[in-house]
This record gives C-alpha cells, structure tokens and sequence, in this order.
C-alpha cells in the first residue's frame, strides 16, 4: 500500500531524513520507533506533504504521491493524527469531528453521518461530551477526539504519531484496543509513531528503528522484543518485570 524508497527531507540546510526506505502493506499495523529527534514525525509529514522531500520516492496505492498537496494526499485516503494533537480547543468535540470530513462534508453527507455514528460507536465518551469545547476534555479524551477527527475522512492508510503521550495506562490500554479494532473490523492499514516500545511492538506486526534520519533496524514485532539492543536502548534491564 505504502511504499517509500530512498527518501530525503531537510529544514532549511539541515538533513533530517536519510535515504528512508520502508513498506506498509495492507491491513498492517507497522511502528516506527526511536528516540526524541530521530525523524519519525518528519517522515510522517513527508507522507502527509506537509514538508518538502529532496530526492526519493513515495507511493501509495501504486501512485507517486511525492509532489501532490495535503489535501490531495487526503483525498486519497491517508490522514494523519499529529503529534500533540492538535485539536481546535474553542470548538465542540462535534464541531471537530465534522471539521476532520470537510473534504466530503457537502458531497457524501449521509457517509458522513454514517462515520460520525462509527466514531461515537468506538468512542462512546465523545458522544456524550459532543457538545463540549474540546479544550476543556481530559488528556485522554483529547487523544480519543483526535483519532475520531481523523477517522471522519475515512482513511486507508492512518499515521498515528505518538498516541499514548501524557497518557494514563489505563486510557493507552483503550487508546491501543481501538487501534487493533480498527485493523481487524475495519482493515484500516496503520503506521505508528511511538515512544512506548512495548506497548506498540504488542499491537505491531512490525517495526523500523530509526536513529538521526536513518532506518537502523528492522523486523516483525517478536524479533524486536528479542533483540539485545532493542531491550538495551528501549526497554531496559527492569523491563520483564515491568510488562509482565
């Protein structure tokens, strides 16, 4: 579904992607793991079109997808729920769901609903809370609302960066049940960004490490866990009794 070869992305004269090259099928849940400042949001960008890429290729669904705009990019099926959120505080939780379809809102109303009654359907506390500001929810709820937004335009392809941040436990346990609903009672194809190793390697069929702009390492998700250095630099010593 996804393909991307050899990719390069800069700020200004700054090289912040390095020959990417990695694949997401259809119906996999893929992760892209590393530390602060690795280029994992920078990738997710360079496939929204949201920053310039220099060099490479990015196709998805067999079209070159490199130099088309991000609404284009949308239109095509991939949305992206950003890092941090990014909700409209001052609006209702409604008024930011029907804003996440606003490519189809006038065309495709009634599909619009239909995705409207999926998201309150997953996330029944959204219903509740629809007409509150989105700036007054809780952390979690936040979260909830961002991936609803973007489940409203009905992607192929969701990237989610960084979902479980500032996130209690027990709302990233709910957070990671929806992501693995959504790929098995949707065939909804992800690409995640996350800084909770385990907890992503568990959802994920399989991961790409990065380090300063470059994929380092690569595999399914059993093959990471083993790894020495993947325990090393991620998990750390305590980390079986943690997670077990």
């Amino acid at each position: 579904m996804l393909r991307i070869q050899s990719l390069n992305a800069f700020y200004g004269n700054i090289q912040a992607l390095r020959g990417i090259s990695l694949h997401v099928d259809e119906g996999e849940i893929v992760t892209l793991l590393g530390a602060n400042g690795a280029g994992k949001t920078t990738l997710l960008n360079a496939i929204c079109g949201l920053i310039a890429s220099r060099g490479g290729k990015i196709s998805f669904c067999n079209e070159d997808i490199i130099s088309l705009t991000p609404e284009r990019i949308v239109r095509l099926g991939i949305s992206q729920v950003p890092e941090g959120r990014q909700l409209f505080g001052d609006l209702t939780v409604l008024d930011n769901l029907i804003l996440g379809s606003y490519l189809h809102y006038r065309k495709r109303k009634k599909e619009v609903y239909a995705h409207l009654d999926f998201v309150f359907e997953i996330f029944p506390i959204l219903k509740e809370r629809q007409k509150q500001y989105a700036g007054t929810l809780s952390g979690g709820e936040q979260q909830m609302l961002a991936i609803g937004r973007a489940l409203m335009s009905d992607p192929r392809l969701l990237l989610l960066d960084e979902p479980s941040m500032g996130l209690a436990p027990k709302v990233v346990n709910e957070i990671f049940r929806v992501v693995t609903q959504l790929r098995s009672e949707q065939n909804t194809t992800i690409l995640l960004v996350e800084q909770n190793v385990h907890v992503a390697l568990d959802a994920a069929d399989r991961g790409y490490i990065m380090e300063t702009g470059r994929i380092v390492l690569q595999g399914s998700s059993e093959e990471l866990l083993e790894n020495k250095e993947i325990k090393r630099a991620y998990l750390g010593k305590g980390y079986k009794e943690v997670w077990e």
